[in-house]
């Protein structure tokens, strides 16, 4: 392609970035931006932030949510940094930092029982709830967050309660600690869902450059901050509730904005529960936007998915085939070795169907259980096959069905 400024040889982009020319004139070759012959500063800048803090192929390398979401979270990293400096200069006063009274010996030993509980919460809670993690990454992220300002909370009203300072620092230690495993754990998993080109890494890195410097920024207000609430409690206060609100509330828009294309227990069943309603099939923002993001105590019947047959058997009630699915006080769901993705999407199905049915009057005043479970068997066997078509209904509206 031949033009009055030399012959275009190539044009190079990568993905919706600007657009360079290779052009040949008199013998020499040259690049050129394409579409404008100057350097413009302010893009130049612009370029640098992106290639900086920004994966690499932003934003074709990331999923739709992610600048929605890393917006929220800076907004909830940057009032965090403020709050947990408020807590630190408490927590330093508890220990005896100013007060000549205090020793090293015993300011050491408070906070060495500080860390040694928060090490035993974080290997107790990691035992009991990694397996939820990945499934409830939206809910147990707030949990943190929400857990984490009452720890912070808790240090800083500990020197006020001398008398029982070492135990809330210690009670407050182990809720820290908790927020570490299900913050870190919940970032891998939202890092996993905004990850389109097996990037990962990228978006982790990039995400703790982020964090960096919105800590950095937050160092920066809390040396102006400092001055200002020492032996003010009152302004302490104050400030950490205003924090606290904006945290809360940022945390809240962040996981809000999360569109996770995969099914969960929620997800499933407000997407069956729509099916039966009408036969329409929701989209996966239209179904996050009506997912719960906080845990609801008793609203629904446990499921349990995959656990162990000799556990479900210990008092089960009546079971279904092909996969089991148990009922007894709880849905056990129990897998086979050839069970495949499809097969544990009817399970879970018919669990949520179980379940939906059992929450609405107590086991107990339930007539007829088996009669219950077969229906429920039957109504799988009805609508399951239309549901999916080998994936193909789910896949129309950008459901991931593909893996567990």
């Amino acid at each position: 392609m031949e033009t009055d400024k030399g012959v275009v040889l190539a044009t190079e982009r990568y993905g919706s970035a600007e657009s360079w020319k290779y052009v040949s004139k008199d013998g020499v070759m040259e690049r050129r931006r394409d579409g404008s012959e100057g350097h413009s500063g302010g893009n130049s800048v612009f370029g640098v932030f992106k290639s900086v803090f920004l994966p690499q192929g932003y934003p074709e390398s990331v999923s739709d949510d992610y600048l929605q979401y890393q917006f929220w979270d800076t907004m909830q990293a940057f009032s965090s940094s403020l709050s947990g400096t408020l807590a630190t200069q408490a927590s330093l006063r508890g220990v005896g930092v100013g007060n000549q009274e205090a020793t090293v010996a015993a300011a050491t030993v408070t906070w060495l029982l500080k860390d040694g509980t928060g090490m035993l919460g974080r290997i107790l809670f990691a035992w009991q709830k990694g397996s939820k993690l990945d499934s409830e990454a939206k809910k147990w992220r707030l949990f943190a967050d929400v857990l984490n300002d009452i720890a912070m909370f808790m240090e800083i009203l500990a020197p006020y309660f001398p008398a029982c300072f070492t135990f809330i620092v210690c009670t407050a230690g182990i809720f820290k600690s908790i927020v570490g495993v299900a913050g870190g754990a919940t970032r891998a998993a939202l890092t996993v869902h905004q990850a389109r080109r097996d990037n990962m890494a990228d978006i982790s890195a990039k995400d703790g450059s982020q964090e960096t410097l919105v800590n950095l920024a937050g160092l920066l207000v809390s040396l102006i901050l400092i001055p200002l609430v020492t032996d003010n409690p009152v302004l302490t206060l104050c400030l950490f509730f205003l924090f606290t609100v904006l945290h809360l509330f940022a945390n809240y828009k962040a996981v809000r904005s999360v569109v996770m294309e995969t099914f969960n227990e929620a997800r499933l069943s407000i997407v069956l529960q729509q099916y039966l309603k009408d036969k329409r099939i929701l989209s996966p923002p239209e179904a996050n936007q009506r997912e719960p993001v906080f845990f609801e105590f008793g609203q629904t019947v446990p499921i349990k998915f995959g656990v162990r047959l000799k556990a479900a058997c210990l008092h089960t009630w009546k079971v279904i085939f092909k996969p089991p699915v148990f009922l007894a006080g709880c849905v056990c769901v129990c897998l086979g070795p050839e069970a495949s993705v499809s097969d544990e999407i009817r399970a879970m199905c018919q669990a949520v169907v179980l379940g939906n049915i059992t929450v609405k009057l107590p086991l107990f005043f339930l007539e007829g259980h088996w009669e219950m479970v077969h229906k429920s068997h039957k109504l799988m066997d009805a609508i399951f096959n239309p549901l999916l078509k080998g994936d193909m209904i789910l896949e129309i509206v950008e459901w991931k069905t593909k893996s567990s």
